[in-house]
């Protein structure tokens, strides 16, 4: 960290990228009353859009139109307070613009990738010089799904989701539907019907750390999905419906769901047949965050 240096002023912007959750196993209760987890992370092309540019007003200003949050109780900006709190300065600030894509409470990590996502972007604006650990470590005070956004590589995770083994996985187009529904986490977790039982994958089941197909399909499954769509019927209706044309699976507490493709087209020629009213997108799994790309890019051109 390099409390000295002045804040730029150059604008910045980042893509907060989507995930899946490809596998995810709940195998019991903490002692804190959280879970222990297994799951695999699979980073998307594509997401919300963020626009940071360094100001010298002291003030950070959150401009996220369609959130029905007041800007103080948005990750975002509490993702950039906690990260100027960390450097010492109080004398930064920045204007954060939101194109906001992701729907909320669907299960494909908006809010936490937004977070990660202005760490990164704000750690390079105001010269921090914080280190990828730093800022996961801050990214897991904001919530148990930001640190691998802040790290940037699609991962198969444990504990809560913070100890991550980063994995290459084969490449495919996916498919996502959102169902009209907002599922609430913490009513799932806390629920008695949720299975917390599940046996654990050890790490040499995950190879040399690639998984294909086969390891996915092995391994698939999600212990929130049944109960999921015990309690949302339009969640269940979208993934029987995907499950014609591939196999369909919830992502992380929902309500997304969505199915795997070879090409972006056969992901694109079925979600055109989708039922009319049904909403959703087409993205490619990629295993390194978009963001992370365009801040190399833009750190090579300043």
């Amino acid at each position: 960290m390099n409390p000295s240096c002045p804040a730029t002023t150059t604008g910045l912007t980042l893509t907060a990228p989507a995930k899946l959750n490809l596998m995810l196993r709940i195998l019991g209760r903490r002692d804190d009353d959280y879970h222990e987890l297994q799951t695999v992370f699979q980073l998307l092309d594509f997401g919300d859009r963020l626009h940071f540019s360094a100001t010298t007003d002291s003030n950070i200003h959150l401009y996220c139109p369609g959130v029905d949050v007041p800007p103080e109780q948005n990750l975002i900006y509490r993702a950039a307070q906690l990260l100027r709190q960390t450097s010492g300065r109080t004398d930064l600030g920045a204007d954060i613009a939101v194109d906001k894509i992701l729907p909320a409470g669907g299960g494909i990590g908006g809010g936490s990738s937004d977070a990660a996502t202005a760490l990164l972007g704000l750690n390079h604006l105001w010269q921090c010089d914080l280190d990828l650990d730093a800022l996961a470590e801050l990214g897991r005070q904001l919530g148990a799904d930001v640190p691998v956004f802040v790290r940037g590589h699609s991962a198969f995770a444990e504990g809560v989701g913070e100890r991550l083994t980063a994995v290459s996985i084969e490449p495919r187009w996916y498919l996502v539907l959102t169902p009209d529904c907002h599922v609430s986490t913490a009513a799932l977790f806390s629920d008695p019907r949720l299975t917390r039982d599940s046996a654990a994958i050890t790490l040499a089941a995950l190879r040399d750390r690639r998984l294909n197909t086969h390891w996915l399909n092995e391994y698939a499954g999600n212990d929130f999905q049944s109960l999921v769509e015990n309690l949302y019927p339009e969640v269940r209706g979208a993934r029987e419906w995907l499950s014609q044309h591939s196999q369909a699976l919830l992502t992380g507490t929902g309500a997304c769901v969505f199915a795997g493709f070879p090409s972006e087209s056969a992901a694109q020629k079925v979600f055109s047949e989708r039922p009319a009213g049904w909403n959703g997108f087409v993205a490619q799994g990629v295993d390194e965050s978009p963001a992370h790309r365009q801040l190399a890019k833009f750190a090579a051109t300043v």
